[in-house]
């Protein structure tokens, strides 16, 4: 089994690695489902980790309907984290009807070359998910990041077990959505997968001494802005001790 960590931080991205994750999936804004991160948290990573890091390649949040000026923007993200030396990319963008949008993906898994490429979370945005298994598998993809197309993986645990069925060998099916330390095994043993992804955050305190509450960062939102979400190390031991 092994176990990918979502991270949206350098910090959290450590934190992985030192819990004993096999993998991470770097992005920002996981608020807003992941978006490609900075070039010196990708350069970081690249040069300190020691596990593997996928990099999600996504110019924004919203759908995943993306424009020409869109889709070149992801080319030339998709060749930074190339020259990086980075292990793989994350990918993924839909047609307006629901469909996968076949010949953009084809597109960056051409420019990925060698590199590993997981196809996310824009396939639970799908219309028929039997075509679009065909599809990720066509375009040449590693692994499918899914929760089965419900709100969580263990809800669709009866769908991800269709799914690994009809994968078989020419695909890593890989549960991501709502998995924790309490339901992971039936996840597991209800869909017969191999690789789990989860985000084992928890929330820290800023060590900031003085805090100004009248401002917001985030407008009309107005998430704390003393607390910080990140990886722990302890919290990614604890999944892969349940794993095993």
């Amino acid at each position: 089994m092994k176990l990918e960590i979502c991270v949206g931080s350098v910090a959290s991205a450590i934190n992985a690695q030192a819990g004993g994750a096999d993998r991470i999936e770097l992005c920002d804004n996981l608020f807003e489902g992941g978006t490609t991160p900075s070039y010196g948290a990708l350069k970081y990573c690249a040069e300190q980790l020691l596990i593997d890091t996928m990099v999600i390649i996504r110019p924004r949040g919203g759908d995943f309907l993306f424009d020409d000026a869109e889709f070149q923007v992801m080319i030339e993200d998709v060749k930074m984290v190339q020259r990086l030396g980075v292990h793989g990319v994350v990918i993924g963008a839909l047609k307006a009807d629901g469909h996968i949008d076949v010949d953009m993906c084809k597109g960056l898994v051409d420019v990925a070359g060698d590199m590993q490429v997981t196809f996310h979370r824009a396939f639970d945005m799908s219309i028929d998910w039997q075509q679009a298994l065909e599809d990720v598998i066509d375009i040449g993809c590693t692994r499918l990041l899914t929760s089965g197309q419900e709100v969580s993986a263990f809800e669709g645990a009866e769908r991800l077990a269709q799914m690994v069925k009809q994968a078989g060998d020419r695909l890593i099916i890989m549960p991501g959505g709502g998995i924790n330390a309490r339901n992971m095994q039936k996840i597991i043993d209800m869909t017969g997968v191999q690789e789990l992804h989860m985000s084992a955050h928890v929330s820290q305190d800023s060590a900031m001494q003085y805090q100004h509450t009248g401002a917001f960062m985030g407008g009309a939102l107005r998430k704390p802005e003393f607390l910080i979400s990140v990886a722990s190390a302890d919290k990614v031991a604890d999944l892969k001790r349940v794993m095993s």
